[in-house]
Parts: C-alpha cells; sequence; structure tokens
C-alpha cells in the first residue's frame, strides 16, 4: 500500500547533485540520463536557471506538442525525477517578459547554460501508477525498502 508524506515534519536525508548542461544539449533527456547513471528513485527539482534556443512544451489539457523558437530564460523548473518516471513543469519568458509554460517535453535546447540543482530523498521510492480518476500514471510514495542484510561466511 502507498504511503503518504508524513502530517508532522520529520528530519529526511536528501542528497544534492548540482550540474551544468551546455549549449546545445535537450533538457529533459539531459536529465532523464542523468536519474538513469545515478539510479534516482525519489528526487525533485531544487533549482535550475538558463537559457534555451527552442521550448516544447505540452500546454494544459492539450494532447500535442507546442514547439516555440526564439531566446529564452528558464525562470522555473519544478516536478518529480524517478527512474520510474519523472514529472516536470518548465516556464520561460522570451525578450519581452511573456512567460508561458507546461510539461517539460524533448526539444527544449540550451542556449547558454542551464544550471541544474537536483535533491535526493533517500529513503523514498516514486511510482507511476494509473489513477482511476483520469487514467493517468499519477505519483504514488512509498518508503524505500531497506537493502537486505547480507549473512556472514561461517567462520568469520
Amino acid at each position: 500500500m502507498p504511503t503518504a508524506l508524513p502530517a508532522k515534519p520529520t528530519a529526511s536525508p536528501m542528497r544534492t547533485y548540482a550540474l551544468r548542461l551546455t549549449p546545445g544539449q535537450d533538457l529533459r533527456q539531459q536529465l532523464d540520463a542523468f536519474v538513469r547513471q545515478h539510479q534516482i528513485r525519489a528526487g525533485a527539482m531544487v533549482t535550475c536557471v538558463g537559457s534555451l534556443t527552442q521550448a516544447t512544451l505540452r500546454l494544459a489539457n492539450q494532447e500535442n506538442p507546442t514547439v516555440y523558437r526564439g531566446h529564452f530564460e528558464i525562470v522555473s523548473l519544478v516536478g518529480t525525477l524517478s527512474t520510474n518516471g519523472s514529472h516536470l513543469h518548465l516556464a520561460v519568458s522570451d525578450s519581452t517578459g511573456r512567460t508561458l509554460g507546461g510539461h517539460l517535453l524533448d526539444g527544449n535546447l540550451i542556449y547558454t547554460t542551464a544550471e541544474v540543482v537536483i535533491g535526493v530523498l533517500e529513503q523514498l521510492d516514486f511510482r507511476r501508477e494509473p489513477d482511476p480518476t483520469y487514467g493517468y500514471r499519477e505519483l504514488t510514495v512509498y518508503p524505500l525498502a531497506p537493502a537486505p542484510k547480507q549473512k556472514k561466511a561461517a567462520g568469520q
């Protein structure tokens, strides 16, 4: 049975990673690769700033992606990360300050940089499971099962 976050605040260890993405890299693809490489089971975006030459988003209540080309500032990147499926929302602004946002998809190309900080919740396991309300695969939070203890060999 999935668990909810505790009602009372508790101290929980959080490991953090900081990385910089470079021109031409795809923001979503690089984050997915990082999550796989580090086997992140329960992560959260702490912060991300940078710029894009292309923003590809799935806007609210739309099935297909929308692609924007130009120069954009990343003003927010929020969401959860997991080897079991990530869910990220991106907000960008153009040269007039107009801001738009939606689901982060492949096709967000770095212009000058993306400075990223990711927090990893060591004791949790984020999973994506079907929700009967709309049928989408939504976040369920489980405690991370402790690794089995190895038995000592005879004579040790």
